[in-house]
């Protein structure tokens, strides 16, 4: 039976994250889902903006799980 050697997968730079505001037109359709997530019922639209903005102007998270790469030796 063939050995099997695990290594990490090959390390990337990764680029800095550029910080560039969203759009009004990002913040008017995020704003709208929020709305729309309280089921269309009244509330404050200020808030939701204000909301929308943190929510799109906030780093994304992304899983802290590294890759492995198996490799078979003959």
């Amino acid at each position: 039976m063939p050995k099997t050697k695990e290594t990490s997968a090959p390390k990337t730079k990764k680029a800095a994250p550029t910080k560039s505001k969203p759009t009004q037109d990002q913040i008017a359709a995020r704003a709208y889902e929020i709305y729309l997530e309280r089921g269309s019922t009244p509330g404050d639209p200020m808030q939701d903006w204000l909301r929308a903005e943190r929510e799109l102007a906030a780093p994304t998270k992304k899983s802290s799980s590294k890759s492995k790469v198996i490799t078979f030796a003959a």
